[in-house]
């Protein structure tokens, strides 16, 4: 218990000083320019109404997607949840993450019990709520992968075009030592002789017998991978597909903030302002990361060449959009989901698609699962 209680307190102190970095890194960047009161509210008042409208459009489709997320992971193990409260579910966990500390604890918790409600077993709630949270981690990684490729391949065009003797050089001696480093790597796989092969070893054995907290931690999500190896194919792609839309309109809402208020910034300085932010925004350093992704936010845009009092109204109106309008909405839909499903909202069982669990165990952790910026 002292153990644990002297992690906790370290942890509460690492994040009190990424809060200050952050801060001091903020205030440094948007020093003697934030605009007054006066200046925010007139540039709210040239707010395009047909962007607004498309910002919050998106917004609407990013939390439907959140929900199709998580629907279509149980209807994968063979479990249906009709949309309409599927959809309460994502406005309602959204909310209970933004406005309470520990939120995305006590929102995982509260989802676990709504896919018991629902006829889920222990497994199945447990592994849904692991997945949806890893698929959610892996649709964001996605995003910074193609900014990351998009970036390099303009990098690279412009290179060509100044240098395309060096940059032709410099080619094929990449190419000449990936090839040699693959080639070294199948070598050294031909070197295991078949008559002494090595001991077979799951991977949590071996992340156990080096690293055992790593492996505590670790053995929820290798369950849940393990239980969802019967998965068909076509579920993986469709939840990841509404894994990725999830982000992409919640993108889609601040590029429509941006434009509502005329800001001169470009959809990939923007998309780079927002992915940055989200790294940001997946440390729990307050509920909803509500307050430093404002500051976060507007510091971005600001740096990214765009006016004080048109920044600050992009922020508030994207913030109102993706987090606070978001808590009002969840509460509402936290009152209808405390009536128990019955009639046509019964969870259905189907059984075409449910695959045979492994005995790995009941999954006992959970993942924390980022939903976009809210």
């Amino acid at each position: 218990m002292r153990g644990k209680a002297e992690r906790h307190r370290t942890l509460t102190v690492l994040r009190a000083a990424v809060v200050i970095a952050l801060l001091v890194v903020a205030v440094l960047t948007l020093r003697d320019k934030l605009p007054s009161l006066t200046d925010v509210t007139a540039a709210l008042g040239t707010a395009d109404a047909g962007w607004l409208a498309v910002a919050a459009g998106a917004e609407m489709i990013s939390m439907a997607m959140f929900a199709r997320q998580q629907r279509r992971l149980l209807i994968a193990f063979g479990v249906h949840m009709t949309r309409h409260r599927s959809l309460a579910l994502a406005y309602s966990r959204s909310a209970i993450a933004i406005s309470l500390p520990a939120g995305s604890a006590i929102s995982a918790a509260y989802a676990f019990k709504q896919f018991r409600t629902g006829g889920a077993s222990r497994r199945t709630a447990a592994t849904v709520m692991v997945l949806s949270g890893i698929l959610s981690l892996v649709a964001l990684a996605l995003l910074y992968a193609t900014g990351a490729l998009a970036t390099v391949a303009v990098r690279l065009g412009d290179a060509w075009r100044a240098h395309p003797a060096l940059t032709q050089v410099s080619a094929v001696v990449t190419l000449g030592l990936l090839i040699f480093v693959g080639l070294l790597a199948w070598q050294s796989s031909w070197q295991i002789h078949p008559a002494h092969p090595r001991p077979h070893a799951s991977p949590l054995a071996r992340i156990e017998s080096r690293w055992p907290r790593a492996a505590t931690a670790l053995r929820p999500v290798i369950e849940a991978v393990a239980n969802s190896r019967a998965v068909p194919g076509r579920h993986w792609g469709l939840a990841l597909a509404a894994a990725i839309a999830n982000w992409l309109t919640d993108l889609i809402c601040l590029y429509a903030s941006a434009r509502a208020f005329s800001l001169p910034v470009d959809i990939a300085t923007l998309a780079a302002v927002y992915l940055t932010v989200q790294i940001v925004r997946q440390i729990p350093l307050t509920p909803g990361g509500i307050g430093v992704i404002e500051i976060s936010l507007l510091a971005g845009l600001v740096s990214a060449g765009a006016g004080e009092a048109a920044a600050a109204a992009t922020v508030l109106v994207y913030r109102l959009l993706s987090c606070w309008l978001i808590i009002p909405v969840g509460m509402l839909a936290w009152l209808l989901l405390r009536r128990p499903p019955s009639g046509d909202e019964l969870v259905e069982r189907v059984p075409e698609t449910v695959p045979e669990l492994t005995a790995g165990g009941v999954v006992t952790g959970q993942v924390a699962e980022p939903r976009s910026s809210a």
